[in-house]
């Protein structure tokens, strides 16, 4: 080559290189994104590099794929849908599921259909969790012969309680799972009192060679609720090899299922991690059901409310730390622990960090479940209504702060006028109002946060390189009254909208509801939702800033940034980008993951109350969500799944 022409080669390089466009990537080789949270550590963290704060405002529609699932909860459907899928790429297939629990291959780079499964869920039926599937999970038979069926496993739950194996190839059954392919997992754990009380909403996990599954049990029903077990299966024939009760062994207030399991034991309706190295299974589980009622289930909260480490090949069980002591809050862990090398003095420390609904997260050694950031035990809020019992403290990190207020006094309520803000003033004046951890009363007590606050199942990404932790929170206060029983059924009658639950079997039956102003916002100030960098080797809170706008809650598109309550997690990528959608207005975003500026947002054709992902393939990164609303949230309902790339060359 001339020495004008190395020249005039090298300035391009250069030249694109700078200005982070062009096809500098095009011969990188395809990345995959082969679990939920792309490794079985659940990190939501990307290598890839393609797309770059500098070229991200490129960013245009790629290709879009609608899937036909969607219900609006009109007839004939009793519930709506809720698209909170985060796909899985493999084998050069994208593979997803509907809120109608149809599994879909599709073409990475086209998003062009390659085969579907229809399990033949009833989508009429009552389900306790709405439609909902977040995604599916994978496995490769390395001791099989290439191409030979089955070698490639796609697993999935489904909301009628099936572990589901297809061939990734084809989207058939997988002939020696189970039964033609399915293993039913709803007789053994207990009656119910209608198929979709016991369902199975996020993907399921793998270790060695064992698919496990938790549930989704409706909450508030009764005290004999189908048992919350944790349960793994062989993945080639679906045999039962282990099963985890997460109530102790003498312990079943509310009696037995067929298969020996306690009733109404603590669930784990959250994706579940795996840490393959070590042999450990980490599990979040919830709390037993009901949630407002404490007196009668005593002993069935020693692993409720926890982050559980078990021996992937026996079940058994290796630590456990409990979050919330006797919980009364609905504080149930709501998202799968994530896994990622904490870097202390210059050695790396395998931690385990844990988001909650309160705000708080908690970081742990993944080995021991000593906590990495010193907890303290505090005295909270005391003298419960008859029927309770309460912890007399609870845990609190030191580090990192909290995400989301714990306080609201009535001087600080907010309205958009006046008699807005002094309706709230009032409301919160007429509650039990001792701060978190204020117990449910007769009265009426408020919640801050409330069951939806602080994280919930999209969870946080990790950044191991800069070693940050992303997380989106929402900050909302809510009210819970208990009801003397005989008040359930008028109570029941008169507010067709509020969510009023029997709990039987308990003394009381209970309501829940968000404190809104008349004008319905909520009675707390701004900002409603926040995303935060939070720096993993001190504690700190990096930045912090508000997600989401009002533009598609208010009666006229007002682009206030207020920051909205958000359903979904964060994607972090190699070049400092985090992409997020969650917030309640139908947007995706992309922020500067040091400086916490919004860099890129476009609109969705629904909300996009789901977890991003990236892969690349063809040479080109991709990012991709699902854009289709949520129905309890009131988004905007739709089907889409939305791929982005920067323009083709």
């Amino acid at each position: 080559m001339s020495r004008s022409l190395l020249f005039t080669a090298r300035l391009a390089a250069s030249i694109i290189l700078l200005t982070g466009t062009g096809d500098v990537h095009a011969a990188g080789p395809d990345i995959e994104w082969p679990s939920y949270g792309n490794d079985p550590g659940g990190s939501r963290y990307s290598p890839i590099e393609d797309i770059t704060p500098q070229n991200v405002t490129q960013l245009e529609v790629a290709w879009t794929f609608n899937t036909g699932d969607v219900a609006d909860g009109s007839e004939p459907f009793r519930e709506t849908s809720a698209f909170e899928l985060t796909p899985i790429l493999v084998d050069g297939l994208l593979y997803a599921c509907t809120p109608f629990n149809r599994v879909l291959a599709l073409d990475p780079e086209t998003g062009e259909e390659r085969w579907s499964f229809d399990p033949g869920v009833d989508t009429t039926a009552d389900y306790a969790n709405q439609l909902i599937c977040r995604g599916v999970e994978t496995w490769l038979d390395v001791q099989a012969e290439e191409g030979a069926v089955c070698r490639r496993r796609i697993f999935t739950g489904t909301l009628d309680a099936r572990l589901i194996a297809l061939d990734g190839a084809t989207g058939k059954p997988c002939a020696d799972f189970g039964e033609a392919g399915q293993v039913d997992l709803s007789g053994s754990v207990g009656s119910e009192r209608w198929r979709g009380e016991y369902s199975i909403t996020s993907p399921p996990a793998i270790a060695g060679d064992v698919v496990i599954v938790g549930s989704a049990v409706g909450d508030n029903q009764r005290t004999d609720a189908p048992s919350g077990v944790v349960r793994a299966f062989d993945v080639r024939t679906g045999a039962l090899r282990w099963a985890w009760d997460a109530a102790p062994p003498d312990v079943a207030p509310g009696g037995r299922s067929p298969a020996g399991w306690a009733l109404s034991s603590p669930n784990v309706w959250a994706p579940i991690a795996v840490d393959e190295a070590r042999g450990l299974v980490f599990v979040p589980t919830g709390n037993p059901t009901p949630d407002y009622a404490s007196a009668w289930r005593q002993g069935l909260e020693t692993y409720g409310s926890s982050v559980v480490a078990l021996n992937a090949r026996t079940g058994e069980r290796v630590w456990s730390f409990q979050t919330v002591h006797q919980d009364l809050w609905d504080f149930d862990v709501p998202a799968q622990p994530t896994l990622f090398p904490l870097r202390r003095g210059g050695v790396e420390v395998p931690a385990l960090v844990q988001a909650t609904k309160m705000g708080l997260l908690f970081t742990l050694h993944r080995e021991t479940g000593e906590p990495l950031f010193p907890v303290e035990e505090r005295p909270v809020p005391q003298n419960p209504d008859p029927g309770l019992v309460l912890s007399p403290t609870q845990p609190f990190p030191l580090k990192p702060p909290p995400l989301i207020r714990h306080q609201l006094a009535p001087e600080d309520a907010f309205g958009l006028l006046y008699f807005d803000a002094q309706a709230c003033r009032r409301s919160i004046e007429s509650l039990r109002n001792d701060g978190i951890y204020t117990p449910p009363s007769f009265q009426g007590s408020l919640m801050y946060p409330g069951n939806a606050g602080g994280s919930n199942w999209g969870g946080v990404a990790v950044d191991p390189e800069r070693q940050l932790l992303i997380a989106n929170s929402s900050d909302l206060p809510w009210v819970v009254t208990l009801l003397p029983r005989e008040r359930f059924a008028e109570e029941k009658a008169a507010n067709p909208g509020v969510e009023i639950s029997p709990q039987d079997g308990a003394n009381f039956a209970m309501r829940r509801e968000m404190l809104m102003s008349p004008l319905g916002l909520p009675c707390n100030p701004p900002p409603w939702g926040t995303l935060a960098a939070i720096d993993l080797e001190n504690g700190d809170i990096r930045w912090q800033v508000p997600l989401g706008t009002v533009r598609d809650l208010a009666p006229i598109p007002i682009p206030w940034r207020a920051g909205t309550p958000n359903l979904g997690g964060p994607l972090v990528t190699g070049s400092g980008l985090v992409f997020i959608g969650a917030a309640m207005d139908d947007y995706i975003r992309a922020f500067d993951i040091i400086t916490g500026d919004e860099l890129w947002k476009a609109r969705l054709p629904a909300g996009g109350q789901a977890t991003p992902m990236t892969y690349r393939a063809g040479g080109r990164q991709y990012v991709v969500i699902a854009a289709g609303g949520h129905g309890r949230a009131n988004t905007r309902l739709g089907d889409a799944i939305v791929a982005y790339a920067l323009p083709a060359e």
